[in-house]
């Protein structure tokens, strides 16, 4: 099934702001949420649809990723595209309704559905930072995609003590100001009557644990610095400074929180023969003027997954372009794939021996020789207009 606009999804325009995606998130989120909708599979499936949007559109990089290649530029980037489940909604954006890491703000998932999703955040520290990587791409890996295999130095869980950032991973105890909650009640008067939100534990900070002696190694953080190798896939057709993402490959976060995402820089090696323009490849071929007088049906040129033999005509003029129909590059976000140019120059000889001297000097008056342009003629210009347009 096609996906929708994201948004679409959430109701604002390509220029909303950061607050305005947010807002619009909580609205959809609390018209869809599970607690309201019970047993309702229609509502959660728009539930988590809005989820994936926000997770997109509240990102800076992906949001002008998407801007740029729509859903086609999300492939490849792990995490929550391609399907997001009800505990990764809740543990990933909880904390817009400041209900997690010391936010402290009223939560309307709390106060209006009682509070039954909450414990899935007990114990959650701060989440991660993002990484950003460059990853350098031949025009071969690009048409085609590609797996990578890299490393990357980043914050990793604390070996010592598995990023709970407590002495021997388990030298704390339940906060006996929440029993291990992570949030207490209030009970405000109001003019309605008394009204109970909840808040974050102040004491914990929504940990729902002290630590009582700190990790010698991590210093009660739960991260250390450390390197992890992983694999990278790159869908075909990707773009100089496109960027790609790959959800919880970030930095660790603070005593157990979620790692941030890692951010993928595309870069383009530069192809000693070929040159790429949007979808198509360009290949400057140079004939000398007997090939270009006489034809020939054996000239090879390169293409991007190897070579590929064209005729060239009797009388070709210099300009002259052929195509390679689908040999170029596939689009992000279509089907379609670009194709293969060849501009033809005539190489004209610079050090000439007596004896083509003498051959040339015979030729020169000749009627044949004499250029004789149609009228039809068509400049490089207006030739390579019609292919790119």
């Amino acid at each position: 099934m096609e996906k929708r606009d994201f948004y679409e999804i959430l109701g604002v325009s390509k220029n909303a702001s950061e607050e305005e995606i947010k807002k619009a998130y909580r609205k959809v989120a609390l018209q869809y949420h599970p607690d309201r909708n019970p047993d309702d599979k229609e509502a959660e499936e728009k539930f988590k649809e809005a989820a994936e949007a926000y997770e997109v559109l509240s990102d800076p990089d992906k949001k002008a990723q998407y801007d740029r290649f729509g859903h086609a530029g999300m492939r490849g980037a792990g995490g929550f595209q391609g399907g997001m489940s009800m505990e990764d909604i809740f543990e990933h954006f909880g904390d817009i309704f400041g209900g997690r890491g010391g936010g402290g703000g009223f939560d309307p998932f709390e106060s209006f559905f009682g509070g039954g999703r909450r414990g899935r955040q007990q114990g959650r520290g701060k989440r991660g930072s993002n990484l950003r990587i460059k990853v350098k791409l031949t025009l071969s890996e690009i048409a085609k995609g590609a797996q990578k295999k890299i490393k990357v130095k980043k914050h990793i869980a604390c070996h010592t003590c598995s990023g709970t950032g407590a002495k021997d991973g388990n030298a704390y105890q339940t906060c006996s100001n929440c029993q291990g909650s992570g949030y207490v009640q209030q009970v405000t008067n109001t003019i309605l009557g008394q009204m109970a939100t909840t808040t974050t534990c102040p004491t914990c900070n929504g940990q729902g644990q002290i630590i009582t002696a700190k990790c010698s190694t991590c210093k009660g953080i739960g991260k250390e610095y450390g390197e992890e190798t992983m694999s990278i896939d790159i869908p075909a057709g990707v773009a100089e400074g496109m960027q790609l993402s790959m959800s919880g490959k970030g930095n660790a976060g603070d005593r157990g929180g979620p790692p941030g995402d890692l951010i993928i820089l595309v870069e383009e090696v530069e192809d000693p023969n070929l040159k790429r323009e949007g979808s198509n490849i360009i290949y400057e071929l140079y004939i000398n003027f007997a090939d270009a007088a006489l034809g020939n049906d054996k000239i090879e040129v390169p293409t991007i997954d190897g070579t590929a033999r064209i005729k060239i005509p009797a009388g070709t003029q210099g300009g002259k372009i052929f195509r390679l129909k689908g040999k170029g590059v596939p689009e992000v976000n279509s089907y379609h794939t670009g194709d293969q140019l060849i501009h033809v120059n005539i190489w004209t000889p610079k050090d000439l021996s007596p004896s083509e001297k003498k051959i040339l000097e015979g030729l020169r008056d000749a009627e044949n020789f004499k250029p004789h342009p149609s009228g039809n003629e068509r400049s490089l210009f207006e030739k390579m207009k019609d292919y790119f347009s």
